[in-house]
């Protein structure tokens, strides 16, 4: 077998295989809940919280608690998202594809940097050493609970930051051995710079003066 295979394969010769079924599953209803949430469907979000359920469990199981904390919070995210997207007002949707204002600019920021000091809290009070790629952990959580608020409320930046996440957790859960989890961050790349494209087009089409 290549090497490529063997990094990929070799950490899970040695897991138990309910793990790996459950993982796998978590990767095929992620990989749906993103290609959902490019076409616009509510369904991003009943496939999202199945993923994002059994990812908690999968990571508190190995004690990576920003990971599981950050999967905690999509759990809860989509419960929101869920209702938010389904709202109507005369037969219309009530929160359409738009840009963040300036307010939301801040509120995100906001979230960030509360999201960072939470996982961080989380860390120390579960007694974690926190190293490096810890660090990077706590930094990812902040962008991608942004996302997550910005995907909830449709606002077409929240593909901006997926993007810049994913990027940086391709090689990060490769180098923590989550084979499956780093080709659904990197399948989750590609899915989320169509998403922006197909959000973006979305956006200026209904822009356009009748």
């Amino acid at each position: 077998m290549s090497p490529i295979f063997d990094f990929f394969l070799e950490p899970y010769y040695q897991r138990e295989g309910y793990l790996i079924v459950l993982e796998a599953i978590a990767f095929v209803f992620g990989i749906a809940s993103v290609v959902y949430a490019k076409q616009r469907n509510i369904l991003v979000y009943p496939t999202g919280l199945i993923a994002t359920t059994i990812t908690v469990y999968l990571f508190l199981y190995d004690e990576l608690m920003g990971d599981m904390m950050m999967n905690f919070y999509y759990s809860i995210m989509s419960i929101y998202g869920w209702w938010n997207w389904a709202r109507r007002k005369d037969g219309k949707l009530v929160v359409p594809v738009s840009q963040t204002s300036s307010r939301e600019k801040l509120i995100g920021f906001g979230f960030f940097v509360i999201t960072m000091a939470i996982t961080y809290g989380v860390y120390t009070a579960y007694g974690t050493e926190i190293g490096p790629t810890n660090y990077i952990d706590i930094f990812t959580s902040g962008v991608f609970f942004t996302a997550m608020w910005y995907m909830a409320n449709k606002k077409l930046e929240n593909w901006t930051l997926w993007i810049f996440a994913d990027v940086i957790t391709v090689p990060l859960y490769a180098y923590r051995g989550w084979g499956m989890l780093s080709l659904q961050y990197l399948i989750f790349t590609v899915l989320a710079i169509q998403g922006y494209l197909a959000w973006k087009k979305h956006l200026d089409k209904n822009q356009q003066p009748a």
